[in-house]
């Protein structure tokens, strides 16, 4: 069956294909009511899809964002992932989503992949937030589309930006463990990215708040994977430890996978805190009580950036200032931690 075009439409109800391109496109057009029913109705009758990409070269938008995420495989991101799609849908976006596998130099790759498929705007969550790559920096510095960052930042580089308050959630964690007792905490953390060393700050600056000497020896080096963290919580389990503050639910569940391997429970034997409170731990006995990044608040903020940048580039008004978002994480208390 042969595609319906605007002169198939236009022949029929008798008006030019610009009149009915106007209409189908809820473009302003002086038409009667009659005509703009009938060439509706026709457009229905006939099953007419719309052209995106002659759309898109006519309008100068393709009404596509992307997104790069560095581990889709990650809960969060997955949830992240997903809310922005559905975020996106509903303002009428379709969301290209890739995944980085945790790579700078696939950033920058991924980046310039969507940029050259047209789409309007980036949304990235940088792999390395302390990367010196130049060729992603020079990348990120000259796009020709409006670039939101979520969750991580890189400094310096000058784009809107929105993240849930790192440190703050460090501090939470650590106090609470600290008001149920305990005293020798030790934090599963990943240092060389900016959200690792601020929740750092926070554990430390819990710490010391309550009077209790930052020990480095109870700070032990992850990655955001479950794999590592399970092997830095060999050593973990050696300390005299009553609690420890993992960084993410990844972390968490590599901790938790190394504690019950050893024949340990949680919080009997050790308390826990996680990061993120994903889904993940639903899988395990108990709850993890977490700090709380919400996901559809924070999408709800990046959408509402990268649309306003949208605006103003199709209005050709003067830019804003970069905004920087910076939102409250929660804790959520469950049954991961015993008082003692």
């Amino acid at each position: 069956m042969a595609k319906v075009t605007l002169k198939d439409i236009a022949q029929e109800v008798g008006l030019s294909p610009t009149t009915v391109s106007l209409v189908l496109n809820n473009r302003p057009c002086h038409i009667s009511e009659e005509n703009r029913r009938r060439i509706k109705e026709v457009a229905r009758r006939k099953h007419y899809i719309p052209n995106a990409i002659a759309r898109s070269l006519v309008m100068q938008q393709s009404h596509t964002f992307g997104l790069v995420v560095p581990n889709i495989e990650s809960r969060y991101f997955a949830s992240l992932a997903s809310s922005l799609e559905l975020r996106c849908r509903a303002k009428g976006y379709m969301l290209l989503i890739a995944n980085s596998i945790g790579s700078p130099e696939s950033d920058a790759e991924l980046v310039r992949l969507l940029v050259n498929r047209g789409v309007d705007g980036i949304f990235l969550v940088v792999a390395n937030e302390f990367t010196q790559d130049a060729d992603l920096l020079d990348t990120l510095a000259q796009l020709p589309v409006p670039l939101v960052m979520v969750d991580r930042f890189i400094e310096g580089l000058s784009c809107d930006l929105v993240r849930y308050d790192s440190e703050r959630g460090g501090y939470l964690a650590t106090s609470y463990l600290v008001e149920h007792g305990h005293k020798r905490i030790a934090c599963l953390i990943k240092p060389d990215s900016n959200t690792g060393r601020l929740r750092l700050a926070g554990y430390r600056h819990a710490l010391e708040e309550h009077g209790i000497l930052f020990d480095p020896s109870l700070v032990f080096e992850s990655d955001y994977y479950i794999p590592d963290a399970w092997r830095a919580s060999e050593a973990l389990l050696a300390t005299d430890a009553t609690a420890a503050f993992a960084t993410s639910d990844n972390i968490a569940l590599g901790l938790l996978k190394r504690v019950f391997e050893r024949g340990l429970r949680v919080p009997d034997d050790l308390s826990v805190v996680s990061y993120d409170n994903s889904a993940a731990d639903y899988l395990f006995e108990p709850a993890l009580t977490a700090i709380e990044q919400n996901v559809p608040a924070i999408s709800d903020v990046a959408v509402e950036m990268m649309l306003g940048r949208v605006e103003e580039r199709l209005g050709d008004a003067d830019a804003a200032p970069v905004q920087e978002r910076l939102l409250d994480p929660q804790l959520i208390e469950k049954a991961s931690v015993r008082t003692l």
